[in-house]
């Protein structure tokens, strides 16, 4: 691996609320507020010169910085070592009951702490709106705080700094603890320091227990716990919805304008999501995941989207900004046209996504309404079960009878069977057989007996990472052989010297891909373990764990050259990946113990 690839150098934070992505300089550089899905406050990462900042750093030309997350929490700590001392800021966003209900303001906490010497700090704070075309002007408020006026709503920073020293960007000596809250359209009603370090302490509580409480085994088990923590911080508590990624825009790989808004919610990404949540026992999360994909069954179920806004708003109308991109990398991408798309795997997605509350006894709910949906959405399956879409990868440009999209016909059938089972429905449970092998006919199809690997459709000679399902999904049933066919097929034809997948090799609206989907290395890993593959799915999932940034943070995509990161980021995908893969691997660890 080269010393020099490109990482992303940032973490984030967030409550559940919004998300804020700082540097290694402690700015602020992607943070979009109310939502997820709203425009920046502060947006540096898509624009050196319109994005504003937020940033507190040495005043000095060298000096080094470390970040780090505190332990099994989402409080983040970046570290500056100058000539003239050291200091560390710690930044988190308050999530903790109160009231009984949870805690999540929309404040952004930041707290300056001296480590050593009397270090000389510089605290730039410029906001922005209207996608950077608008900047704030700073008025000093009253004893501690200062106002952003002529934006579209109110910020307020509250600080114990002299107020001058951040409206004229003037650089202190740091001889004390220094605090800093930015607040939207709300005031700090209470006493800065005594209240921060309340919020600090409840917020760090708050983590700690979550991660307690999940269900964790001893494989990686700190990179399941940094996964689980992310994938926490995208889910939109108001709804349940959990967007693909926090970002938009950030290139696949560069100059080849494969710039995509992640900041929504995908239905194709609702199983394995909730395969994760279940794997760590967080039914919570499952359950408001559940009631989002419920509403949104409830206004569309005969017609379901890949994609929905995070309030379940369907239109999610693309444009193009007029930002220079990351690294220069147009175009900059609001909304996604995805959502125009016919992808009918979505139909057994949500299914998949509803049956763990279905058939779990640990999950105290009203089942009768989830089985309603399934049964509906059965109907809908039967109707399309051989209708051409654009697939789990999003052709934009063609349609056809993905085999990908029918082994989510297949597994959502098959859980309609078990529903039926479970209830003592022989008419359903009848009616589920038949559709069964009518799903297996339509995947047989696109079996090529040269290679003896299911192929991405009927007829084609390309191969699809998404047919590696078919092994982690257990179609192949007890026929290890197939399996382990099917798994070679695969290699052949998509992975590369080192042992990353690429999602297809065939060319598509964009020309030729260049980089490696994270999430298919994490479903190889998983289907290497699934056929005993033990010690080759360890050693690529090492191999995957290896392309993280200083955080242990995944991206969406790699490049297989050098395991350069690229794509959106933090991808939740990625992230859901890891958790499903460790358990998968773990499990097989522990039954070869004990065989």
């Amino acid at each position: 691996m080269k010393e020099n690839r490109h990482t992303y150098k940032f973490g984030m934070i967030g409550n559940c609320s919004f998300l804020s992505y700082i540097d290694l300089s402690a700015n602020v550089v992607w943070q979009c507020w109310p939502n997820f899905d709203s425009d920046f406050v502060f947006g540096s990462l898509m624009d050196k010169k319109k994005g504003g900042e937020f940033s507190i750093r040495p005043d000095e030309e060298t000096f080094e910085s470390g970040q780090y997350y505190l332990e099994n929490t989402n409080i983040l700590a970046t570290e500056f070592r100058c000539a003239s001392g050291s200091f560390r800021v710690i930044d988190f966003a308050p999530r903790f009951e109160m009231y009984e209900r949870w805690h999540k303001p929309l404040k952004l906490f930041r707290k300056i702490e001296v480590i050593s010497g009397a270090p000389k700090v510089k605290v730039v704070c410029q906001p922005v709106a209207d996608h950077g075309r608008v900047k704030a002007t700073v008025k000093l408020g009253g004893s501690n705080h200062l106002t952003y006026d002529g934006l579209p709503f109110d910020l307020r920073l509250t600080t114990n700094i002299p107020k001058s020293y951040i409206a004229e960007e003037q650089s202190f000596v740091l001889t004390e603890n220094k605090y800093l809250v930015l607040s939207y359209n709300s005031k700090m009603e209470f006493p800065l320091e005594s209240t921060f370090e309340e919020f600090f302490l409840k917020t760090k509580n708050y983590w700690m227990t979550w991660v307690k409480r999940a269900t964790i085994p001893n494989f990686y088990q700190e990179w399941i716990i940094r996964s689980a923590l992310l994938l926490k911080l995208h889910q939109f508590e108001d709804t349940g919805a959990v967007i693909a990624s926090g970002t938009t825009s950030l290139p696949e790989h560069p100059g080849n304008e494969r710039n995509w808004d992640y900041r929504y919610c995908w239905i194709r990404d609702s199983y394995f999501t909730l395969n994760a949540l279940n794997n760590l026992s967080h039914f919570e999360e499952m359950e408001a995941f559940s009631q989002f994909i419920q509403n949104i069954s409830a206004n569309s179920l005969e017609n379901l989207q890949p994609v929905y806004s995070i309030t379940g708003v369907s239109k999610l109308t693309e444009s193009i900004s007029e930002l220079e991109g990351y690294l220069n990398n147009p175009p900059v991408r609001f909304g996604n046209e995805a959502y125009l798309q016919i992808q009918n795997d979505v139909y057994g997605q949500v299914i998949l996504s509803l049956i763990p509350l279905i058939l779990d006894k640990r999950i105290n709910i009203e089942v009768d309404p989830l089985i309603n949906i399934c049964t509906r959405l059965l109907d809908v399956i039967e109707d399309k079960l051989d209708e051409p879409d654009a697939g789990i990868w999003e052709y934009r440009g063609k349609k056809q009878l993905h085999t990908g999209t029918l082994v989510f016909h297949w597994a959502g059938i098959k859980s309609v069977n078990k529903i039926a089972q479970s209830i003592g429905d022989k008419d359903l449970e009848s009616r589920t057989a038949k559709l069964l092998d009518s799903a297996k006919d339509l995947i047989e199809k696109s079996f090529d007996p040269n290679t003896k690997g299911y192929t991405a459709s009927e007829g084609s000679p390309h191969y699809n990472a998404s047919e590696l399902l078919l092994i982690t999904m257990n179609y192949f049933g007890d026929n290890k052989e197939r399996a382990q066919d099917h798994l070679i097929a695969i290699e052949n034809s998509l992975k590369t010297d080192n042992d990353f997948i690429y999602r297809y090799r065939d060319i598509d609206d964009f020309g030729e891909t260049h980089s490696s989907f994270m999430i298919c290395g994490f479903w190889y890993a998983e289907a290497l373990a699934c056929v005993g593959r033990i010690d080759d799915a360890i050693r690529v999932f090492k191999n995957l764990l290896s392309t993280a940034n200083h955080l242990g943070i995944l991206s969406e995509d790699v490049d297989p050259k050098d395991s350069s990161q690229w794509g959106n980021f933090a991808q939740t995908y990625s992230h859901v990946g890891l958790i499903n893969a460790a358990f998968r691997i773990s499990s097989k660890l522990d039954k070869l113990v004990f065989e």
